[in-house]
């Protein structure tokens, strides 16, 4: 494979200043108005040891026709300012970035590689693709994005569209936010994809309006003196964390400098009906499925690891017997927006009508503990990890751990509030997210998507996983350090295998609803 694609350089890109040229007279009267800097977020995601870029997977159900992605971006993608300007060192304040408007050449962004029409295996191949993609950045002499449209039929495509991003350019849900406000449904061409919201369930709504005044006014006073006390924990366990409370070493924990290697990603499309079935039966929610099939997953995948060591020992060992380590302490951390994301109407609107919408990159932390254990029912999985989720859900950690690094960075300075954000996150062992997605099938630019398997690179974790919603798919995308997790396939299967198992207890479960 062709290494020097253009527009693509290698790993650890020196910043410094560019000189643009034409860019005044195309500025918009947003940037005017506000000669918009990079938030100290996004700054900080662009130090060499937290230089993160989000990948966006998008398998299609008919070939790509370049020409009309070329044709269609430049009313609507670029219409986002964030992916028609430059982001250039400040002249003033070297620890500053600014956006700068510029013309965007497309045959710098659009890649389409030239294929070997005997290619045997075509899912490798783009997997391959992809691994090598993460060896790179992208050169800061243009926007931060590109995009690599592969006609080649795999296993669930026809073919395959692969959009990066730099993370300065925005969080995950807003990335992603966007490029759905550049589809539209297939059943109406005119109609923008619609995304579920969470609410509270008619059971929690039904037992506050039997309560009475008196009742409600305790309960708020219960429910505010747990929001405190959750928050005081979160705040000094990340403070601890940072300073120095590691995870226990693993089999899945990567090591120093592990944020610059490549990343080998592989997924797999379930039903989400399936998952839906779980979270009925368990009176749950999606992300606690997603989140109890993760945790069976790993532990199914751990129990492994340390059964062949003993087996290397010459120590009875089986996938059966539990040969885990006790008390295995395993944390996640989750980026959280805590700017409110623009929706995909307002987005479009932006895209069309040249309206402005809210964007930015105001990142905060959460620490999520991931229970590795053997259980004897699958289903206890998924009621740790609701019990996980609504615990953290009470508690403003995103919030301070954010205040933390924002004060961090202006008393200190850029180099030590990113090893202070690199510390944090290098002492736990992963990554995790889920994003709802569209409930429709959706077509972009007139092709029909698949499935959407969103994930990222160059964090300083050996693994990440993402789960993604798209109509009645749900994509698992599992990220790693081959170094460090070099079967990432089995990891997958252990995830696949586990979940199959966590929805044949919930059938069998007698409270399915």
């Amino acid at each position: 494979m062709d290494e020097k694609k253009k527009g693509l350089k290698w790993r650890k890109p020196h910043l410094q200043s560019i000189q643009i040229k034409g860019s005044s007279s195309s500025t918009t009267s947003q940037f005017k108005e506000e000669e918009e800097f990079l938030s100290p977020s996004s700054r900080l995601l662009h130090e060499p040891n937290f230089n993160l870029y989000i990948i966006a997977i998008s398998g299609l159900k008919t070939p790509i026709d370049p020409q009309i992605v070329k044709s269609n971006l430049p009313h609507t993608l670029l219409k986002h300012p964030r992916f028609s300007s430059l982001q250039v060192v400040d002249e003033k304040d070297q620890n500053k970035m600014k956006w700068v408007k510029t013309q965007v050449d497309l045959e710098n962004h659009i890649v389409v590689p030239k294929l070997d029409e005997n290619i045997e295996n075509t899912d490798k191949w783009v997997e391959d693709y992809i691994h090598e993609l993460s060896k790179t950045t992208i050169t800061m002499s243009q926007p931060l994005w590109d995009m690599h449209l592969l006609n080649l039929k795999t296993k669930d495509a026809e073919s395959v569209g692969v959009l990066r991003a730099h993370h300065s350019l925005g969080d995950g849900t807003s990335l992603m936010s966007l490029l759905l406000a550049c589809t539209r449904q297939t059943s109406d061409p005119n109609a923008l994809p619609t995304i579920p919201t969470a609410g509270r369930s008619k059971m929690k709504r039904a037992q506050q309006l039997k309560n009475g005044r008196f009742e409600r006014f305790v309960m708020g006073i219960w429910w505010f003196v747990g929001l405190v006390l959750n928050t005081v924990i979160d705040v000094l366990m990340f403070i601890a964390t940072t300073a120095f409370w590691k995870d226990t070493e693993t089999p899945l924990k990567g090591g120093d400098g592990v944020e610059f290697t490549p990343r080998r990603f592989v997924w797999r499309n379930l039903s989400l009906d399936d998952f839906k079935l779980v979270k009925n039966a368990m009176n749950a929610t999606i992300n606690d499925v997603a989140l109890g099939a993760t945790q069976a997953g790993l532990s199914r995948y751990l129990n492994r690891k340390y059964g062949e060591e003993k087996m290397n020992e010459e120590e009875e060992a089986s996938e059966v017997k539990n040969n885990l380590p006790k008390n295995i302490r395993l944390r996640a951390t989750l980026l959280i927006n805590i700017r409110p994301v623009a929706g995909i109407q307002a987005l479009a609107d932006m895209m069309e009508k040249d309206t402005k919408a809210k964007w930015g990159n105001w990142i905060g932390y959460v620490l999520l503990p991931i229970t590795i254990a053997i259980k004897d029912d699958p289903l206890d999985y998924v009621r740790e990890a609701k019990s996980t989720v609504d615990r953290k859900k009470h508690s403003l950690e995103a919030f301070f751990t954010f205040c933390i690094a924002d004060i961090f960075l202006k008393l200190f300075g850029i180099k030590k509030a990113s090893g202070l954000s690199h510390r944090a996150i290098h002492n736990t062992t992963m990554c995790f997210s889920n994003l709802v997605g569209p409930q429709e099938e959706l077509t972009f630019y007139g092709h029909q998507l698949a499935y959407i398997a969103p994930s990222s690179y160059n964090q300083p974790h050996a693994l990440m996983i993402n789960f993604q919603s798209y109509a009645q798919k749900m994509s698992v995308v599992v990220s790693v350090d081959e170094g460090t997790i070099p079967d990432p396939h089995q990891l997958i299967d252990d995830i696949v295998v586990s979940f199959n198992l966590i929805k044949q207890a919930a059938i069998s479960s007698p409270n399915l609803i």
